[in-house]
């Protein structure tokens, strides 16, 4: 099992910056990738941003050259540095990581981020 909790959601102008935090804890010694996604409204939850093991990142275009996901291995945490944030980018944001050979999938409960206009 895998424990993921994350922090550092808020309420931030248009334009303004926040950095999410995961930190995960349990059987994480083959942890594949973590990472971020959040939810959409008629739709379950769309990717935001992963980082694999080997450091390859991946981002939804909507935040490519706006977020910055990183991963400090030695700590299993995983950030999401998300800069000039817009309304749209209102939504619970959910921690993700895969694990094992069979990838298994764990979620984080969310953190919400508010950005009023």
């Amino acid at each position: 099992q895998v424990q993921l909790v994350e922090s550092g959601g808020g309420l931030v102008q248009a334009g303004g910056s926040l950095n999410l935090s995961c930190a995960a804890s349990g059987t994480i010694f083959d942890l594949e990738f973590m990472g971020w996604y959040r939810r959409v409204p008629g739709r379950q939850r769309e990717l935001v941003a992963t980082i694999a093991s080997g450091r390859r990142t991946n981002y939804a275009d909507s935040v490519r050259g706006r977020f910055t996901i990183s991963r400090d291995k030695d700590k299993n945490t995983v950030h999401l540095q998300m800069n000039s944030l817009q309304p749209e980018d209102t939504t619970v944001y959910y921690c993700v990581a895969d694990r094992g050979p069979l990838k298994s999938r764990y979620w984080g409960k969310g953190t919400l981020v508010t950005v009023s206009s």
